[in-house]
């Protein structure tokens, strides 16, 4: 499919954009919070990656790469905004306890949306995306061992608030 891309068949082009579209995607609006924000930075990162695939490193995987554009499109759109939008209020109790999975899920979305940005990135790319800790430190531009340690504080972040939202064992600290 690379090739048929890189000789500029329409086919191998749309074949690309759909492999790779939910998942870039699902990251951008992970990392921007906003779905017109994500489905922005999706367009650009596919236009860009097929654009530029011509130096991609058949060595290599060719999602981690993808996906590295994609995390690093989504920090150059955040760095851009003029303003950030306000973090979620994550003092403001339930009027009902949370008991259904969708309420389970929208605690973790806003858990999530509480961390630190390279915190959530790396989290969504190893949970969300499943990639191992050495692809997602190829995505990040980092060391593995940097990997393991933001996936540890998000983890332990993440379920600091679903605790203190009444979501995880209470007799722990």
């Amino acid at each position: 499919m690379v090739q048929r891309c890189l000789e500029g068949e329409e086919s191998a082009q749309v074949e690309f954009v759909n492999l790779f579209q939910q998942r870039v995607f699902a990251l951008c609006l992970r990392m921007l919070g906003h779905r017109q924000d994500a489905e922005d930075v999706t367009q650009d990162v596919l236009v860009r990656a097929l654009r530029y695939l011509k130096s991609w490193d058949s060595s290599r995987e060719l999602a981690p790469w993808v996906l590295k554009i994609a995390a690093n499109r989504c920090r150059t759109a955040l760095s851009q905004r003029s303003t950030r939008p306000l973090p979620v209020e994550l003092s403001v109790e339930p009027e009902t306890p949370i008991s259904e999975v969708e309420g389970v899920a929208e605690e973790v979305n806003r858990g999530l949306s509480g961390l630190r940005e390279d915190h959530r990135a790396c989290f969504v790319l190893f949970y969300q995306q499943e990639l191992s800790v050495a692809e997602v430190a190829e995505v990040m531009d980092v060391p593995a061992g940097t990997v393991k340690t933001w996936l540890f504080r998000a983890r332990k972040e993440l379920a600091d608030y679903l605790r203190k939202r009444g979501l995880g064992p209470e007799n722990e600290q």
